[in-house]
């Protein structure tokens, strides 16, 4: 134990190091916790604040539906921020897999490693998390200005109780945990493997039978007018359940199409990558599906809003409806942006041996900097398609053609999608300082 616990803190010096890639994964990986931690925060604050509204003597009628909705809006926000989440443990776990698999060649114990490994994950989740949750206080008055029912939240409102804090960090650390506990195992089985970079194995067709599966249902319960709120709700989220099982085949078959019509360097760079990871493709670009189908759903509450109502409650729930939708959108671009961020700077990290190799054999930078555009624009792209088409799935057998009618609803709706694909075209440029410190 000691020995193990002796040479993490001798690998924790050697990382402290500006010349270390280790340093700067790890700052990603804790950065990352940290907004997950925040958000996560945030979002559940918000949840309890219209709960606690919905519970107080007087409450409307129409109180209860605020908590659907709201509870709605939290369950599809798990979405990138498990995406953000996951990508955190899979940055420091990239990294760690290699120096574990080489101290386990060098004939560390299975027992040193897995000391080293908890240790590592454990320091990383909770520092990340830690900071994560200072940093909701200050996230918090970002909302107070926002009205629901007619009045906003106050500030204790919307401050999760402790236990909410207690749940949360430990809910970010076992993450941590379970993604370290794999690496772990993989390291322990076949540490030559993860030292010569095994690729693993390709997708399969067979991730298209949900799909079909939950067409089915759908179809089902639109027919028979049996598609209650609740059960809409549940066929909405199940519906990014399947989107997520079926988006990184088809970031594989858009990276193959891409290959076949390569006319430059950088555009078979960036394929080539999207081909060799269509799930971190995917990953990438998740965050951005999910804003695009919540801008098409609060684009389609302007045909109600707009239509006038003589009713001012019912106005007013259309009008929170569509401050709420605006809200979930801001927060799901701002996650995918991070998230983006993240994954194409530990990206950089993990490939930086084939960077130098480029750079050495004459590629310029602005080639670089342009396949790395193109890996994150071109699996983007492919997310908004598939994700309106989700939308229009929804919306068309409900309000008809409307939808694609109606000017203000077709202008809203693409601003919307422009603004969260402009977020996240941003935290992919924000990695070309990364890209410059490889190379230095």
């Amino acid at each position: 134990m000691k020995a193990a616990l002796d040479l993490w803190v001798l690998l924790r010096r050697r990382s402290s190091s500006d010349a270390d890639p280790h340093r700067l994964t790890g700052a990603l990986a804790i950065l990352a916790f940290a907004v997950t931690t925040a958000v996560v925060l945030v979002v559940l604050g918000g949840f309890l604040a219209f709960t606690a509204r919905a519970e107080a003597p007087g409450a409307g009628d129409d109180a209860g539906f605020y908590v659907m909705l709201a509870g709605t809006a939290s369950v599809l926000l798990l979405v990138p921020l498990a995406t953000l989440g996951g990508a955190a443990a899979r940055l420091a776990v990239a990294r760690r897999d290699a120096r574990l698999a080489a101290l386990r060649l060098a004939g560390a114990t299975t027992a040193q490693v897995s000391t080293i490994t908890i240790l590592d994950a454990t320091v990383q989740a909770l520092t990340g998390a830690l900071i994560g949750a200072a940093g909701m206080f200050a996230l918090v008055p970002l909302v107070l200005p926002i009205e629901f029912q007619g009045r906003a939240f106050s500030y204790g409102e919307l401050l999760p109780p402790w236990w909410a804090y207690i749940a949360t960090i430990a809910a970010v650390t076992v993450i941590a945990l379970v993604s370290a506990g794999a690496s772990l195992r993989k390291v322990a089985i076949t540490p030559l493997g993860v030292a010569a970079r095994t690729r693993p194995n390709p997708l399969h067709w067979s991730r298209v039978v949900p799909i079909l599966g939950f067409a089915v249902v759908f179809a089902v319960l639109l027919e028979t007018g049996q598609a209650g709120i609740m059960v809409l709700v549940l066929l909405v989220v199940g519906g990014f359940a399947m989107m997520n099982a079926i988006g990184p085949l088809i970031m594989g078959l858009v990276g193959k199409l891409s290959a076949r019509r390569a006319r430059t360097a950088a555009q078979l760079v960036a394929a080539r990558r999207i081909i060799d990871a269509p799930k971190t493709a995917w990953r990438s670009v998740g965050g951005v599906a999910l804003a695009t189908f919540i801008a098409g759903m609060t684009a389609a509450i302007a045909l109600f809003s707009n239509a006038g109502t003589s009713n001012p409650e019912e106005a007013q729930l259309f009008g929170d409806m569509a401050t709420g939708g605006f809200l979930t959108l801001a927060i799901a671009g701002v996650v995918a942006a991070v998230s983006t961020g993240v994954m194409q700077a530990g990206g950089v990290i993990d490939r930086r041996s084939e960077y130098r190799a480029l750079s050495l054999a004459g590629t310029d930078l602005r080639v670089l900097d342009e396949a790395r555009l193109r890996e994150t624009a071109v699996p983007l792209l492919a997310a908004v398609a598939l994700a309106t088409g989700g939308a229009l799935v929804f919306l068309l057998p409900a309000l008809g053609v409307a939808v694609l009618t109606t000017p203000a609803v077709a202008i809203q709706f693409v601003l919307s999608v422009l603004g969260a694909c402009a977020l996240v075209l941003a935290g992919s440029l924000a990695s070309r300082r990364v890209v410059r410190m490889v190379l230095a």
